[in-house]
């Protein structure tokens, strides 16, 4: 069994989105004043690094971070490989094995992680009846959001959520080839919450 980590690291160079709050961590508690343990907090954007969006997110009616169906982020998932692709159309899935409910989106786009991307790649709008249509429930990508940076209507967001397929963003996928693996993507248990931060893995047998 081989396990890959997809998630990218939390520190200080771990870009947020502009006029979000970023990541930061300290030893609030250190071991000299507690005379036995080092304690830590953490202040971060609930959609910092590798994170999924609950429905909350961007529908005030839908579904908080601590109420989403565990399952769905364990699950068989076949990452495809669409790098150099704008625009990522039906016939660029393929998703033929049975037994998967997730699809991970390979780009390769996002270059530079210390940096927020300046532009993206994104799905078109008829690829997610088509992603329900073969049984997905969750997909994934290796970028800062589903939609163009800029868009405030967020139309790939809304299409997915209309057909209750659940987003997890930021995944690390550089050196994952195409092929089906077990996911493994858990958000916290925050209640209320707009969306989580994950420590995301794949499973290779």
């Amino acid at each position: 069994m081989k396990v890959i980590d997809i998630t990218m690291p939390l520190n200080a160079q771990t870009p947020n989105w502009p006029g979000d709050t970023p990541f930061h961590y300290e030893v609030s508690w250190p071991m000299e004043e507690s005379e036995s343990v080092n304690v830590g907090k953490i202040e971060a954007s609930t959609h910092i690094g590798t994170h999924i969006d609950a429905p909350f997110h961007y529908d005030q009616l839908g579904k908080k971070t601590h109420e989403l169906e565990l399952k769905r982020y364990i699950a068989q998932a076949a990452v495809i490989d669409c790098t150099g692709i704008n625009e990522i159309k039906i016939e660029h899935v393929h998703v033929a094995s049975e037994g998967v409910t997730a699809v991970l989106f390979k780009t390769s786009s996002w270059k530079d992680r210390s940096f927020f991307p300046k532009d993206i790649p994104v799905m078109n709008a008829e690829v997610p009846a088509y992603l329900k249509d073969k049984g997905i429930n969750l997909i994934g990508v290796d970028l800062p959001s589903v939609d163009h940076l800029e868009s405030k209507t967020l139309p790939i967001h809304h299409a997915l959520h209309h057909q209750d397929i659940n987003i997890l963003e930021g995944a690390v996928l550089d050196d994952v080839q195409e092929g089906v693996y077990q996911l493994i993507a858990l958000p916290l248990n925050i209640e209320g919450g707009d969306g989580s931060p994950v420590r995301a893995v794949l499973i290779a047998d």
